[in-house]
């Protein structure tokens, strides 16, 4: 059978996802296509629904679609990033962002601020906010205007203009954004990670033969032993990929729960 792939992640994920694609084509003898054409919020129906069989979706959706007795999704493999600061794990944070000559240094001095974030699906540029906020004793009230950006590569976008003063990025699409346009460094400042929180994974179909989705996640977690796999992997700074249980996202369920009275929307 063919196995189609998508990334529901920022689009300077696109590149590798595509590249572990083909990997995963060579090693298992198998056809594959990496799939992006449509909205990223088309494709995660597709991989809910088993129109397109694997994919890297965010934790706060994840959570929410294995919240049934019989999901028809499982988890096939998490990537491990490779900077220093995620500690040989698969975590990642939520890089609080403001221009350079701002006058902001923690994330409390945004209170009454233009807060942008990417969409409410996410759970590093929205569900964690309201966590912060929640530690806080803050609600929506905090910020003076929120507007919803898209994405987070858009966000970044809106506080390089102007149009809003903070965001807050996936760290991951943070360090592949300063690495792909090195200026940046000198344009915006980092004031807060919020975080860590349980990385994006990727996510199988229940729809795929069992062996099937053995062999691939053997060769996904297998991939940082070949200088092949070494090769794909760093075009989307990742170290490896590890197996996981379900238990690894209670800490965004932990954050979801906490922040259940905290709600942030267009204002």
């Amino acid at each position: 059978m063919k196995i189609q792939f998508t990334t529901c992640q920022a689009r300077n994920t696109h590149a590798v996802t595509g590249a572990i694609a083909d990997y995963l084509a060579e090693q298992l003898n198998l056809e594959t296509e990496f799939i992006i054409d449509p909205p990223w919020e088309e494709c995660l129906q597709n991989v809910l629904a088993g129109r397109i069989q694997i994919g890297w979706m965010c934790g706060y959706p994840y959570v929410q679609e294995t919240a049934v007795p019989t999901p028809d999704i499982q988890l096939l493999a998490l990537p491990v990033f490779a900077k220093t600061r995620y500690q040989n794990q698969p975590i990642y944070f939520s890089d609080v962002i403001v221009r350079r000559d701002s006058p902001f240094t923690k994330f409390e001095d945004l209170q009454g601020a233009t807060w942008a974030f990417n969409e409410v699906g996410s759970q590093s540029g929205y569900h964690v906010v309201r966590y912060k906020l929640s530690q806080i004793g803050a609600d929506g009230d905090f910020f003076g205007k929120i507007v919803a950006s898209g994405a987070h590569l858009q966000s970044l976008e809106m506080v390089l203009a102007g149009e809003a003063d903070g965001a807050a990025l996936d760290s991951t699409v943070m360090d592949i954004a300063l690495r792909e346009r090195p200026q940046l460094a000198n344009q915006i400042r980092i004031i807060e990670a919020l975080g860590p929180s349980p990385v994006p994974p990727w996510v199988i179909h229940k729809s795929v033969p069992s062996p099937l989705r053995q062999a691939i996640q053997q060769a996904l977690t297998q991939m940082h032993l070949t200088p092949d796999g070494q090769q794909v992997l760093a075009l989307g700074e990742l170290a490896r990929f590890e197996t996981a249980v379900d238990t690894h996202y209670n800490p965004i369920r932990h954050m979801l729960h906490a922040a259940k009275h905290v709600h942030l929307g267009h204002r």
